[in-house]
């Protein structure tokens, strides 16, 4: 972070300072664990624990500054605030208008029901090439996470990359207003969250949010193929830069889109144009889907004037998505796993499927899906599990493991799709599908692991891949 003044902190989180006014020269955490030398610790109520516990094992790290939500006995300058989560969001919007000032900074928002972290990890691979670039740790998208990560930044950031996730109408305008993005990035919209808003079209309507604020001299990158996204040219000021799978109807000379799309177990290939240009893509990532994320990514770079070859050129470095995303994973043993067990929604476990179904085609190879809950569905959680159960067979997997109750409708789906009864297995927990799996894995398979973090796959996916 910038080094601050006590003092200007306070008045920038609108908060009394009690204290020496010492300049905070080292990070902001919220965890005191992570503090060090100069740090600034935000104690904040959280739903396991309270931040204000932890205040001593602050000081003892080092830490500068505390903010906290009541006056602290301890002998440590220290800031009081209303509300902590509010209170970062504000020195966020602080730092980053200071940034602007001094600096070149230029800010791009991304979000959308599936692929923000894939197009962000994307996007940090291109433009660090440009200057310096900051951008979320994991997949830190919410309103501590998102504010946590533009108070990384300082004079020298070049590039400030968010993921601006959402759980209720509103979280993305705050964001947005911290931040004013400068490029905003609409991916797709989808059932991923469905519970939490009350259906996709609440959800289309928290994802016009970023869009719906941007200035007229702002980027707006949306996905032409995705009608809800489409339809949100109609709702922003901003200059709209289109991608998709076509340059759209009216041959759009400036969109970018792809064809010769292909994906083995070696990675993803494809052709991209804008105009009569057109450059060859190659990437490590696996699946077809991430293509779009790829041209979401190189749509920015293509709206901020950067070369796109040398932007193609960058995503072929990056060897996966992003741990627990289409991680590509060989304990040995002629066996080959895909962890995709970081999160699921219907649309990325649908195209996870399609992609295994495709993948091990080609290769000759036995394709097994251990599927578990797609968590947050709401009343849309029994259809939608059921749906993939019977994508599942459509696509011709040929071996389903699902895992936990909440998953059971992919099982029965799949038993009454067709006779593929014989070759689908419920069990109620992660270890008794690692046992299943022990005993049947053979030279050969490929296995593809996909859930929400609630179902623990990720880690029976690390265990089963050796990582």
């Amino acid at each position: 972070m910038l080094r601050m003044l006590a003092s200007e902190i306070a008045h920038a989180v609108g908060g009394e300072l009690h204290g020496d006014d010492v300049t905070v020269t080292g990070s902001v955490e919220t965890d005191s664990r992570l503090v060090e030398a100069g740090s600034a610790f935000f104690a904040m109520p959280g739903e396991v624990t309270d931040g204000h516990r932890f205040v001593d094992a602050a000081i003892a790290a080092g830490a500068a500054l505390v903010v906290a939500e009541r006056t602290l006995e301890q002998d440590v300058p220290h800031i009081v605030v209303p509300d902590g989560v509010v209170a970062l969001g504000a020195l966020a919007a602080d730092v980053i208008r200071r940034v602007r000032e001094h600096g070149q900074l230029t800010v791009i928002g991304v979000t959308g029901s599936n692929g923000k972290t894939t197009t962000k990890n994307m996007l940090q691979a291109i433009l660090e090439q440009h200057g310096p670039t900051v951008s979320p740790v994991k997949s830190f998208n919410n309103e501590v996470g998102a504010p946590m990560t533009m108070l990384r930044i300082d004079e020298a950031t070049r590039f400030l990359v968010l993921e601006m996730g959402a759980s209720v109408e509103g979280d993305i305008a705050r964001l947005t207003a911290m931040a004013h993005p400068d490029v905003g990035v609409v991916l797709k919209v989808g059932l991923a969250h469905a519970g939490e808003f009350g259906g996709v079209e609440a959800t289309a309507r928290a994802k016009t949010e970023m869009v719906r604020d941007l200035g007229s001299q702002h980027v707006a990158v949306l996905n032409r193929d995705d009608e809800r996204v489409a339809a949100m040219a109609g709702a922003t000021r901003a200059r709209i830069a289109w991608f998709g799978t076509d340059a759209g109807p009216a041959h759009d000379p400036t969109a970018l889109w792809a064809d010769g799309i292909d994906s083995t177990l070696e990675g993803t290939v494809a052709i991209v144009h804008r105009g009569d240009e057109a450059w060859p893509l190659r990437m490590r990532i696996l699946g077809e889907h991430h293509v779009m994320n790829a041209l979401a990514a190189l749509t920015v770079a293509d709206a901020l004037g950067l070369d796109l070859a040398q932007a193609t050129t960058a995503l072929a470095t990056l060897e996966r998505a992003e741990r627990g995303r289409m991680e590509l994973l060989e304990p040995g043993g002629g066996v080959t796993v895909i962890n995709d067990a970081y999160n699921a929604s219907p649309d990325s476990t649908a195209a996870a499927l399609r992609a295994l179904a495709h993948m091990t085609r080609q290769a000759g190879r036995r394709s097994i899906a251990v599927l578990g809950e797609m968590a947050e569905l709401g009343s849309h959680a029994v259809e939608e599990h059921d749906r993939l159960g019977r994508l599942a067979v459509r696509v011709r997997i040929d071996r389903l493991v699902v895992v936990g109750d909440g998953a059971k409708a992919i099982h029965d789906a799949a038993e009454l799709e067709s006779s593929f009864g014989q070759e689908t297995t419920w069990v109620a927990t992660a270890d008794e599908a690692e046992a299943l799996l022990r005993g049947e894995l053979a030279d050969g398979d490929v296995v593809l692991f996909k859930s929400s973090n609630v179902s623990g796959l990720q880690s029976l996916a690390e265990r089963i891949g050796g990582a």
